[in-house]
């Protein structure tokens, strides 16, 4: 039998690798406080990077660099202040092609229906999934599951509501399994101790939440370079359906055209 050359047992380790994670999406992220585009450290208010002035232009470009869906917050609607970023999320999803996912302050059947009103592909919802359940249910009975997000935000494992201010005693994947139950597909999973601060995605939880639930997750917080997404990827979980990127894409340690192509091709 003809030996396999140094090329071929690369390509033989990249598709094993891979082979699973054709339909993992890189989702960049857009924040948005007083109409800009910002990141927080740890969902702390008081520790705000702005990026841009202008969000649809940001939109408009992650768009061109291959991004396939974008997910937008109101972190003043996460604060409970009232602000004028409906409009941009609306600006947005007409002047871009891609799927919009859209969630941050979202806790009365008027928000949602004012996030609907955006034609936002997908609502995600955190604090009302923890205290208003007759409310979610409502959301998955009257738009669908396709269309809800239910955002799971932990604080040393424990869920945490009302923009990461106040944390609740349930564990994420107590929760979790009682949203599925509920007719939920889709949660998202952010370490809340890691967003912003570019110290790798929480594995152990991401895989707890992938093998333990039928659940697609997407994996949210700490992600800082390229092998952290591809260290997702080898997990080989089909759970893991898409990642966040913010803070490594808007400081460039991320190439999201790259990352894109990359992922693509497994």
């Amino acid at each position: 039998m003809e030996r396999p050359t140094m090329v071929s047992r690369i390509i033989l380790v990249l598709n094993r690798q891979c082979k699973y994670r054709s339909a993992m999406e890189i989702i960049p992220a857009i924040d948005l406080k007083n109409g800009r585009c910002v990141r927080l450290l740890q969902g702390r208010e008081e520790a705000t990077t702005e990026y841009s002035s202008d969000p649809v232009a940001v939109a408009k470009r992650w768009e061109e660099l291959g991004a396939t869906r974008i997910h937008v917050v109101n972190l003043d609607g996460a604060f409970g202040r009232a602000s004028g970023n409906l409009e941009i999320v609306r600006r947005i999803v007409e002047e871009v092609g891609t799927d919009v996912q859209f969630g941050g302050g979202l806790r009365s059947t008027a928000d949602i229906n004012a996030a609907v009103a955006t034609s936002v592909k997908k609502l995600v919802l955190g604090t009302i999934a923890i205290e208003n359940k007759g409310l979610l249910a409502d959301c998955l009975r009257t738009l669908g599951p396709d269309r809800i997000i239910v955002a799971l935000d932990a604080s040393n494992g424990k869920v945490a509501t009302k923009g990461w201010t106040e944390v609740t005693q349930q564990s994420v994947l107590d929760v979790a399994i009682e949203v599925e139950d509920m007719g939920v597909g889709e949660i998202l999973y952010t370490d809340i101790s890691r967003d912003g601060m570019m110290s790798g995605p929480d594995l152990a939880t991401l895989t707890l939440l992938a093998t333990r639930t039928d659940l697609k997750v997407i994996a949210s917080g700490g992600i800082s370079k390229r092998e952290d997404v591809l260290e997702l990827a080898r997990l080989g979980l089909k759970g893991i359906a898409g990642v966040i990127i913010g803070k490594a894409l808007y400081e460039g340690k991320i190439d999201l055209q790259e990352i894109v192509k990359e992922v693509r091709a497994c």
